[in-house]
């Protein structure tokens, strides 16, 4: 399957796993909304540090105006296979389409290493 038309850099597996795990820390020491709506309104609001967003969203046009709000407001982003994994990280039974993590509590370590993959990446990719 081709990735959606909305994912503008490939993620390595490992940065993916990275990207779960720092999701579910923040859950748990630090602060992190879930869905589309509260995470646009987090990039808006400049509080996201993060944000997350699955590939397999179904219509894509759900999650599709986020990387371009990112851009603009110059937040970070990543791009996770699953939407289901994403909602397990965020300690829900039902997938997200899309998160953000407001305080990173015990994961800024792996937070900062997320962010500066992604400079490097988004870099390469233009």
């Amino acid at each position: 399957m081709s990735k959606p038309y909305y994912v503008k850099f490939e993620i390595p597996k490992d940065l993916v796993n990275a990207v779960y795990e720092a999701v579910r820390l923040a859950k748990q020491s630090g602060k992190v909304r879930k869905g589309t709506n509260e995470t646009t309104k987090a990039i808006e609001r400049g509080t996201s540090k993060l944000v997350v967003i699955a590939e397999d969203v179904e219509p894509p046009e759900v999650v599709a105006h986020l990387p371009i709000l990112c851009d603009e407001r110059s937040s970070k982003y990543v791009f996770v296979p699953s939407k289901k994994e994403l909602g397990n990280a965020l300690g829900i039974d039902v997938g997200s389409a899309a998160a953000t993590i407001i305080d990173a509590g015990e994961s800024q370590q792996i937070l900062d290493q997320i962010t500066n993959t992604i400079d490097e990446l988004k870099n390469k990719s233009e």
